[in-house]
């Protein structure tokens, strides 16, 4: 295993995620941030406090239940109202993308809704791209092999990513 971001270059990034969103958004009111079960969830907490504490500009955070092996095969759910959805910016963050399966589904599952725009932000981009998605905002662009897997671990004292 070799570390690719320690906790401080982790923190670094997210930071930047966070005001490179706010350049994208000043003009919001009301954003939605959405993210993927699991880190993803956690990082659009983490970027929705950045965003708030930077501006004046409303954040709701929700949670985004997917089968991250099998999308198709379980129901897809959000955990936000539709009325929040609806015209709204709305953004999905994950912390791995690599062949945007997941990232894909995520947003077909939030097109249901009729949104004025809708951006991704991940932490690391692998580049193995299987699906027609692309990251908008990311934070550490990565050259890796099919066989490698990069895994990220967020806590509050020792956040890593690892390439495996």
């Amino acid at each position: 295993m070799q570390v690719i971001l320690n906790h401080q270059q982790i923190q670094q990034k997210i930071t930047r995620l966070g005001h490179e969103l706010l350049e994208n958004c000043f003009e919001e009111n009301n954003i939605c941030i959405g993210g993927i079960h699991g880190n993803g969830y956690l990082l659009a907490k983490t970027i929705g406090k950045i965003i708030s504490s930077n501006s004046n500009i409303s954040v709701d955070c929700f949670e985004i239940q997917i089968n991250k092996l099998k999308p198709w095969k379980d129901e897809i759910t959000i955990n936000i109202d539709d009325k929040k959805l609806k015209k709204g910016y709305v953004i999905i963050v994950d912390d791995v993308i690599n062949s945007g399966k997941t990232m894909q589904y995520a947003l077909v599952k939030i097109l249901e809704k009729p949104t004025k725009a809708i951006r991704t932000i991940v932490l690391v981009d692998r580049k193995h791209r299987r699906y027609p998605i692309k990251a908008d905002i990311v934070g550490i662009s990565l050259s890796t092999t099919l066989k490698d897997r990069v895994e990220v671990e967020l806590n509050k004292e020792d956040s890593k990513a690892y390439l495996v």
